[in-house]
């Protein structure tokens, strides 16, 4: 039920916009660059040390300072350096869905604020959330440690973990939140399975007001 839920935590990539926007090759560009012009990687080797150091790390920046010592705000600062504005629009439905739900929301993103700042301005959607939890805030840990998400509850004042709904995309970011006692709610077009599921996020709350989250737990 709605008043089980007091929080809400919410992923920002192909989670508050829809994978279907598919700017992610964007950022994956980005991110080879970033391994090709700055750190001297090989052409032919960074979509593989990319791929490694996301599953090894939780991102690729992790990996990145764990393994080569970079520095995480030059990194971020050159993978979300892309004009969107072509790609993401304001979103007035998804805004009317959003205000209708009377718990504070925060994004909680393994990107930075800058870029969650650039993605909610341009869907016109920035003022309905409380704050902004990056990877930056979360260092040295990023979604799916569990560290990451000891911090994001800190940061939102220390709810309860069983009045607290996350929201993401991943089956591995979900699956920490609900070792740890968090209501999950994959958004996915074609869920894993794993999780409760909406296909987008504007179905919110009609899932609020339909669902017992004890099953999610």
């Amino acid at each position: 039920m709605m008043d089980q839920i007091s929080v809400l935590f919410i992923d920002l990539d192909d989670t508050v916009y829809p994978s279907s926007l598919n700017i992610w090759p964007f950022f994956m560009e980005r991110i080879q660059s970033y391994l090709r012009e700055v750190l001297g990687i090989e052409q032919e080797d960074t979509v593989a040390l990319q791929h490694r150091l996301f599953l090894q790390y939780g991102t690729t920046l992790r990996g990145l300072q764990v393994e080569y010592g970079i520095d995480m705000h030059e990194y971020l600062d050159w993978v979300h350096s892309i004009d969107l504005s072509a790609h993401v629009f304001p979103d007035p439905e998804l805004r009317k869905a959003l205000q209708s739900l009377p718990q504070p929301k925060w994004i909680f993103t393994n990107a930075s604020v800058a870029h969650a700042e650039n993605i909610l301005g341009l869907m016109n959607l920035r003022d309905l959330f409380v704050d902004i939890i990056d990877v930056v805030a979360t260092s040295p840990y990023c979604k799916p440690q569990p560290g990451s998400y000891e911090i994001a509850l800190r940061l939102a004042g220390n709810p309860q973990p069983e009045r607290c709904l996350f929201l993401d995309d991943r089956s591995d970011n979900l699956d920490t939140a609900r070792k740890l006692g968090i209501h999950t709610l994959q958004v996915k077009p074609v869920p894993d399975g794993k999780h409760p599921s909406i296909s987008h996020l504007i179905h919110l709350p009609d899932y609020l007001r339909n669902n017992n989250h004890k099953k999610s737990i």
